[in-house]
């Protein structure tokens, strides 16, 4: 499968640099970023073997079957409907712009219409199956609470201090580079606006922590994760990256486990 990639970011260049080298059953077909430095900063000889344009129109004429969204929301909203409406599935990574149902039933009617597929990787939390699952039956209530180091949430604190709590929706409003984990489990699970979210600046906290609970007919389910951020962005969770390569080998494989 040839893949064409949105946005040469931290993200970004981690998905580039792990199919290059093999990680997933895929090809790079191109890259596109409407800024340059990003592509410079990957390898040398990644960057002397894998086409790069700051032009979408010349990026749709790369010769791939699936485009990878790893840039922002806005990019979801300017290029996903470009994507679908050109023939290929897309995946994105920027699940925060769901939170604009309009964009979101948009895309999916697209997709519909054509019989193509838009991917949404876990990202940074754990149990995203079992959410699925327990949807199919009556869910009572599901709950997100994110920790991070102010520092990864662009905020100045010297204790623990609760910065949100409400509606998954306006979460993703308000901390749109933090919480497309909140969106991601909305889609999985009973929704924007019923969906809680906390989140929390604590300046002892040096890992992203997402916990997660489900109550409903199946019983109750809890995860927690403490992710290590992204070493070139700490507002980025690098289970986020790789969920998004791991996608792309269940994409790719024969066999498919979970649900």
């Amino acid at each position: 499968m040839r893949i064409g990639v949105i946005g040469c970011g931290n993200i970004g260049r981690i998905i580039v640099e792990a199919v290059y080298n093999g990680t997933a059953d895929c090809e790079i077909a191109g890259v596109f970023d409407i800024c340059e430095d990003g592509f410079y900063l990957l390898p040398a000889n990644i960057m002397g073997d894998i086409r790069f344009t700051t032009s979408f129109d010349e990026f749709l004429n790369y010769d791939f079957e699936l485009a990878v969204e790893a840039a922002s929301q806005k990019a979801v909203r300017e290029y996903g409907i470009m994507v679908l409406d050109s023939g290929r599935d897309i995946m994105v990574m920027s699940v925060g712009a769901f939170s604009d149902d309009s964009l979101f039933l948009k895309l999916k009617d697209a997709a519909e219409k054509k019989g193509l597929k838009i991917y949404i990787p876990s990202g940074a939390i754990a149990g995203i199956d079992g959410v699925k699952s327990a949807n199919i039956a009556a869910v009572e209530s599901v709950t997100l609470t994110t920790t991070k180091n102010p520092g990864g949430l662009g905020v100045d604190a010297n204790k623990k201090t609760v910065l949100y709590e409400g509606p998954a929706r306006e979460a993703v409003r308000k901390f749109p580079a933090n919480v497309n984990v909140a969106a991601t489990l909305s889609l999985a699970g009973i929704g924007l606006d019923k969906t809680k979210v906390r989140i929390i600046a604590d300046p002892k906290v040096k890992n992203n922590i997402h916990e997660i609970s489900v109550r409903g007919d199946f019983g109750e389910l809890k995860t927690r994760v403490e992710n290590v951020p992204s070493p070139r962005n700490p507002k980025t969770s690098y289970l986020a990256a790789l969920s998004a390569i791991a996608t792309l080998k269940r994409i790719t494989e024969a066999v498919k486990v979970g649900t």
